[in-house]
């Protein structure tokens, strides 16, 4: 585990996938990129992959961003300064056509599109990391166990219920960590051999050997029938050959947090897994902890100031619990349970806030009524207004219904008209 103290150095390039549309995050995604997301307060979704990178001291990081990427390319440039004097980076790159006038057609393809990175750098091995997981996770460990097993690719695997795997990439092994077979959402995944009841699936982070990397894109880049996809495409080919290794994740021991199989994991592509991972964090025994100093998550932080919690005169003291509440947060004579408010929110007199995720801006008016939703930014609720209560009534003022019953209002989403209609009947 001491073999690459810093990471890998030189070794080593770490690609940031970041290119997705994020359409089952709509309306989150409609004016940003998904790992561009905010989350838990403060953070955005991609702070999570990139923390992970630098606190393990891999520290020449591209990301490679597609759709809607200003905000992420400012929040990268604004809050990944690393000190170039080791030839440290954290860069986005964006889509730059350079195999002919296209978009990337796959997460593969934005790879292909990109190797002059790989030919300037020379790495012996690159990471491929996702952008919108949120979790903890050393590398170094994975890149040795890499190394040591002369895989052309090691799979990050999470041990997940068996029932619950087909909604996965399955992984499955033998005695060994030698991947057997690779099956994309199958009906019927196979359990572990030291645990029946639990599959192996893909994290979605994967150290190549950068020959083996190199070979198979150019020869996915020339198939005719491929989606370009790492994880459809690039790894089937290496577990055909016995080329493929997993990294069983409970094995991964970050400082600050104790090793064993429940370690947290989550893919937010949905607005249903983004609310729940939220909900994750204000529980009273959070299923994921933002307060481990040794492995941090970093970002960049709002001049503003601290949070503030006031009685008011008639509504009297405010009642806050199980919530997280970021700088600049103002509540006033309001109730707030199980949530979380991002810079900036203000709950007015009388307001009641419950199990919900206001981002940065929001202002919730007196006497409003808000659960079960996602404000985003900059979003004014009047004074009296009811959110998350009546699903039909929130679909027909705008807001969008997860399936599961989230009321999400998109960012500066206006209410006047709804207003005007009550006012008048």
């Amino acid at each position: 585990m001491n073999e690459y103290p810093d990471g890998g150095g030189p070794r080593t390039l770490a690609m940031v996938l970041a290119g997705g549309e994020g359409r089952r995050l709509h309306p989150l995604t409609v004016d940003r990129a998904k790992p561009a997301v905010p989350f838990g307060g403060h953070y955005r979704l991609i702070d999570f992959a990139l923390s992970n990178l630098v606190n393990g001291g891999f520290r020449r990081i591209v990301v490679l961003t597609q759709y809607k990427s200003h905000s992420l390319g400012l929040h990268i440039a604004m809050t990944w300064r690393l000190s170039p004097l080791l030839g440290n980076f954290v860069t986005a790159v964006p889509a730059q056509m350079r195999q002919g006038p296209r978009w990337f057609l796959g997460s593969a393809d934005a790879i292909f599109q990109n190797l002059n990175l790989i030919d300037d750098h020379k790495p012996e091995h690159v990471l491929v990391f996702g952008a919108d997981h949120i979790y903890r996770m050393d590398p170094r460990p994975m890149l040795a166990q890499h190394i040591e097993s002369g895989a052309s690719v090691t799979i990050a695997a999470i041990r997940v219920p068996r029932t619950q795997a087909s909604a996965f990439g399955v992984i499955e092994t033998g005695k060994s960590t030698r991947i057997e077979s690779f099956r994309e959402k199958p009906s019927d995944p196979a359990g572990l051999l030291d645990s029946p009841d639990e599959s192996f699936v893909s994290m979605g982070n994967y150290i190549f050997t950068t020959e083996a990397l190199l070979d198979l894109l150019h020869a996915d880049a020339l198939d005719e029938h491929s989606k370009h996809d790492v994880g459809g495409d690039l790894v089937p080919r290496l577990v055909a050959g016995g080329d493929a290794h997993a990294y069983d994740f409970s094995k991964n021991v970050v400082p600050g947090e104790a090793s064993g199989p429940a370690r947290y994991w989550r893919d937010v592509g949905t607005l249903d897994a983004y609310y729940e991972a939220h909900m994750d964090l204000v529980s009273p025994l959070p299923a994921f902890d933002l307060y481990n100093a040794d492995w941090p998550v970093h970002t960049w932080f709002p001049a503003a100031p601290p949070a503030k919690v006031g009685e008011d005169r008639v509504s009297g003291p405010s009642s806050v619990n199980d919530t997280i509440m970021c700088a600049g947060v103002i509540v006033s004579g309001a109730y707030v349970h199980q949530s979380v408010l991002s810079p900036g929110v203000v709950v007015e007199p009388g307001a009641h806030v419950e199990g919900s995720v206001l981002l940065d801006g929001v202002r919730v008016g007196a006497g409003a009524r808000i659960r079960r939703a996602i404000i985003d930014k900059n979003v004014v609720i009047p004074a009296g207004f009811d959110v998350g209560a009546d699903p039909a009534r929130d679909a027909a003022r705008g807001l969008t219904i997860s399936p599961a019953g989230v009321a999400v209002a998109r960012k500066k989403q206006q209410f006047e008209d709804y207003i005007g209609a009550r006012a008048s009947s």
